[in-house]
């Protein structure tokens, strides 16, 4: 009996569901997610990479030959690399669409002759 009684409470209620991916749910306000890299303001310091619990972040050379690599499937979203830089040139970002068919598609490397900048691939 208490099972019909239960059936009947959430027959005429809202689905607890969303139609993903027509319809996107809003995240919270302090929401973690991946880092988004300003590398205008980067100075390839290796602040973050220090700074990181889980390694996701890894910076070879120093300063206009540095080169920067973000592992986002290491990464465990703590936002230490964003709250230390001494640039702000780390961000959260609040997208929660983090998808890959392969790990090395998580990897973000970013290189160049002036500093850090993004590696396309």
């Amino acid at each position: 009996m208490a099972m019909i009684g239960e059936l009947l409470r959430h027959v005429f209620r809202k689905p607890a569901t969303i139609k993903y991916p027509m319809e996107k749910r809003e995240v919270p306000e302090a929401f973690r997610s991946r880092i988004e890299i300003d590398l205008d303001r980067c100075i390839g310091c290796g602040t973050c990479a220090r700074v990181c619990p889980s390694n996701a972040i890894t910076i070879e050379g120093k300063a206009e030959k540095a080169r920067l690599t973000y592992n986002i499937g290491k990464c465990i979203f703590c936002g230490l690399c964003a709250e230390k830089c001494p640039k702000q040139a780390i961000s959260i970002s609040r997208s929660y669409e983090i998808t890959a068919e392969k790990p090395e598609q998580l990897i973000v490397v970013y290189e160049g002759p002036r500093g850090i900048k993004k590696k396309a691939g």
